[in-house]
């Protein structure tokens, strides 16, 4: 499996990919919203695009669908419930679909509400296993749930299906917020020094070459992940004692999310 990540130099920052097989040079891109950046890599690397993943319906990730579709004849695929949020959409995908893309990539669909409540994350497995994560898990940090999102349906999601990843697992997330990720853990947890050196090595890294994390890095850099932290807990404990003096693991996750959404 080849993976292209591609920086679209936008105001959202967002990150497109290009996933793919080896064999055939057949390729799925995710949330193709530069399309013609996409495009051009492809064409540049003899790639042919013949599916689109869109992870969910927000336009800064459906916004390319067209010029892709124009170009190639591509098949749009996406959450089953998304059908009347994102246009021509050719495939509606539940939890355990599998994508194949070419003779030799396989990427299992994961059902991963929060951000929004019809969000897809795609895992591929093997030697070199990945999570095409959207703007459910970011580097260093978790989507937000403003536009048709729930904070408790994004725990249940980190809880039940992100904390289990193998720590090889690479993040491909949506966009990149790397630095005020790794800020506010730090905001959080000042003692956390793994984050700190990490903020400071990638202070001034191109997002042409960006960091691709591993789990294992982010259960040591993500807030998210941190939820049993002494020093995360403690300072909730001290500035919001209404969430009691041994607050759950849930109550952290939501009060650090809706900190987040303001600091």
């Amino acid at each position: 499996m080849i993976v292209e990540q591609i920086w679209t130099g936008n105001a959202y920052r967002n990150f497109n990919y290009l996933v793919v097989c080896p064999e055939s040079g057949d390729a799925l891109a995710i949330d193709p919203l530069d399309f013609k950046k996409c495009l051009a890599v492809a064409s540049n690397r003899g790639w042919t695009i013949t599916q689109i993943l869109n992870t969910h319906e927000h336009a800064d990730h459906t916004g390319g669908n067209s010029g892709v579709v124009k170009a190639t004849g591509a098949k749009i695929i996406a959450h089953k419930n998304a059908s009347q949020k994102i246009p021509n959409m050719d495939r509606g995908v539940s939890a355990g679909d599998v994508i194949k893309v070419g003779k030799s990539v396989e990427l299992e669909c994961l059902d991963t509400p929060g951000h929004t409540m019809s969000h897809i994350c795609l895992l591929s497995r093997g030697d070199n296993p990945g999570l095409f994560s959207g703007d459910t898990l970011f580097n260093a940090g978790a989507g937000n749930c403003h536009n048709g999102g729930h904070p408790e349906e994004l725990y249940a999601t980190f809880e039940q299906q992100l904390e289990i990843l193998g720590d090889e697992t690479r993040i491909y997330p949506g966009h990149d917020y790397l630095l005020n990720n790794l800020a506010f853990t730090l905001d959080r947890e000042p003692d956390n020094t793994v984050a700190a050196q990490m903020l400071e090595d990638f202070r001034n890294q191109d997002p042409d070459d960006a960091l691709v994390t591993t789990m294992a890095e982010e259960r040591d850099i993500n807030t998210f992940f941190r939820l049993q932290s002494p020093s995360v807990v403690a300072k909730l404990v001290a500035e919001f004692p209404e969430i009691g003096d041994k607050p759950d693991a849930k109550a952290v996750f939501l009060k650090l999310r809706e900190l987040r959404n303001s600091w």
